[in-house]
């Protein structure tokens, strides 16, 4: 079981960070100190996919955390 977790702990890592590395670039930390713009700017397309895959992959890495854990 702990070759299971770990395998599922690899893949899940990987894909965090292959959907970190592709999401929009230049947003820096411009928004913290204010100069962000107060626009609100929905997400579409391949933008939302990306951030429910990084979601997504976050959850199932902290699940098979939480599964090599206890077993």
């Amino acid at each position: 079981m702990d070759t299971i977790a770990t395998v599922v702990q690899v893949v899940t890592l990987i894909l965090v960070i292959i959907a970190v590395l592709l999401q929009q670039k230049g947003t820096g930390l411009s928004g913290v100190f204010g100069g962000g713009g107060a626009s609100y700017k929905t997400k579409r397309g391949a933008e939302k996919f990306l951030i429910y895959l990084t979601s997504g992959s976050a959850f199932l890495f902290l699940l098979a955390t939480i599964w090599q854990l206890l077993s």
